[in-house]
């Protein structure tokens, strides 16, 4: 389901595109307060935005109107508070600022201080800095989320992006990208074993297709008695509880539409999907990382 685009500015404050300029600009140049963020020149205010995937030419202009009726113009047009978002993203890249982390550090507050009352915050995720609304997140998501980054999972990083993003403002989308997560580990997880996905290429066989070789089989026999059961058990709720997140997206999530008024999920929901699916995900890639030390994968 495509979200509608954005019409107005409204969909992020005039006071936030007023900050996101000056930080883009490092300000006037004439002022008598230090720059926030990195001052750019004409030439670099152009390939900032070029390499965001933007057109931007100043033509003459002075520099921060120009800016911010670019914003403006962004944020009017299709998908505009994501490529907006995604800017803020982008002037805070902790590359930029190598050496000097103040200046990040300093840019980060400025820029939260104005997305907070959009109920959003700029943080760090991995070597990355993200725009997120708060108290989506949580700590095991944080730690499946720089486990992507640290690990290359590009594609299964996205979707924690797109299912962080998308928990309030889209809960469906949100649903689905929570599946998502886990079928992507799973992919992930079968291509560095070098096996073949299963014909049954859902939630549920995927994950099933991985606890053979990970060691995480509910019918595995080689558990002490004590404990057996008990292990057991969880590994059988592991199943459970994927199972239950795909059949949220299936009745649920973006791909089937809903009734006018009628909303089958909320963000409440959303993020126990999201929660429920990053703790199944880092405990597979945590079982990998595991037996890859020690050597002890089946599918090798």
């Amino acid at each position: 389901m495509e979200n509608a685009p954005a019409t107005t500015t409204s969909a992020l404050s005039s006071q936030t595109l007023d900050a996101l300029a000056e930080v883009i600009t490092g300000g006037s140049g004439f002022g008598t307060k230090p720059s926030i963020g990195k001052y750019r020149s004409r030439w670099h205010l152009e390939k900032f935005f070029q390499a965001a995937g933007h057109a931007f030419v100043l033509e003459g202009r002075s520099r921060v109107p120009a800016v911010r009726e670019y914003l403006a113009e962004i944020l009017s047009g299709w998908d505009g508070r994501a490529k907006v978002l995604r800017l803020i993203e982008a002037v805070a890249d902790p590359r930029d600022y190598i050496l000097e982390p103040d200046a990040l550090q300093a840019t980060v507050t400025y820029l939260n201080r104005f997305l907070e009352y959009d109920d959003l915050e700029l943080v760090r995720e991995g070597k990355a800095m993200r725009v997120r609304q708060p108290g989506v997140s949580g700590p095991v998501v944080d730690a499946f989320a720089e486990k992507t980054i640290a690990l290359n999972f590009e594609a299964v990083h996205a979707e924690v992006a797109r299912a962080l993003e998308s928990a309030e403002r889209d809960p469906p989308v949100a649903v689905t990208a929570a599946c998502v997560i886990i079928e992507s580990v799973c992919r992930a997880i079968l291509a560095e074993l070098d096996l073949e996905a299963p014909s049954k290429r859902d939630v549920d066989g995927l994950l099933r297709a991985v606890q053979e070789p990970l060691g995480l089989s509910p019918s595995r026999s080689d558990l002490a008695p004590l404990i057996a059961a008990d292990v057991k058990q969880v590994l059988g709720g592991l199943t459970t509880v994927a199972k239950g997140v795909g059949a949220l997206r299936t009745h649920g999530g973006s791909a089937h539409a809903t009734e006018v008024g009628q909303a089958p999920i909320d963000g409440r929901i959303a993020r126990f999907a999201i929660h429920s699916a990053s703790t199944i995900a880092l405990f597979l890639v945590e079982t990998w990382e595991r037996k890859k030390r020690r050597g002890d994968l089946r599918g090798e």
